[in-house]
C-alpha cells in the first residue's frame, strides 16, 4: 500500500469539484510522467496541502517543486506552484518572484485559481522544466 498516493486519494475524495482541484490533478499526473520522481504529501488543514516533487538525482534540494493547495478558506482553495527560480524559465513572466521563497532559495512562483488552460499548461511545462534539471 502506498501511503503518499492514499493520502493525496483520501484528500482529493474530501475536496468538492472546483477550477483549482482539476489543475492539482493535472500537476500530480505530471509529476507522475517524470522518470524518477518521488512525490511527498503533508497535509496541515486550514493552512495547507502541499504535494512535492523530488527527485533521487538531486543533491543539493530536497525538492524541485512544491505545490500548495492554499486552504485558509476551503470553498474558495487555490494553487501556488514553486520552483527554485534557477530551475525553470518564466518566459511569458506568468509567475512571481519571491525571494527565499522555497526552503530559504529564490523561488518562482504561479498562481492557479480558475480554470484557465493556457495557465494550467505553462505551468505543466515548468513541471516538466524542473524535473529534467533535477534528474540531472
Amino acid at each position: 500500500m502506498d501511503t503518499v498516493h492514499d493520502s493525496i486519494d483520501s484528500f482529493l475524495a474530501s475536496w468538492g469539484q472546483c477550477a483549482a482541484k482539476d489543475a492539482f490533478m493535472t500537476f500530480r499526473q505530471t509529476l507522475e510522467t517524470i522518470p524518477g520522481v518521488r512525490l511527498s504529501f503533508k497535509a496541515r488543514p486550514g493552512i495547507t496541502y502541499s504535494l512535492r516533487g523530488t527527485h533521487p538525482a538531486q543533491q543539493q534540494r530536497e525538492l524541485f517543486t512544491l505545490i500548495d493547495v492554499i486552504d485558509d478558506d476551503p470553498e474558495e482553495r487555490w494553487l501556488s506552484v514553486c520552483f527554485y527560480d534557477d530551475l525553470v524559465a518564466d518566459p511569458d513572466e506568468q509567475g512571481d518572484w519571491v525571494p527565499q521563497g522555497l526552503l530559504g532559495e529564490d523561488a518562482r512562483c504561479f498562481n492557479v485559481d480558475e480554470a484557465d488552460e493556457d495557465m494550467v499548461a505553462y505551468v505543466v511545462q515548468r513541471i516538466h522544466e524542473a524535473g529534467t534539471a533535477a534528474s540531472r
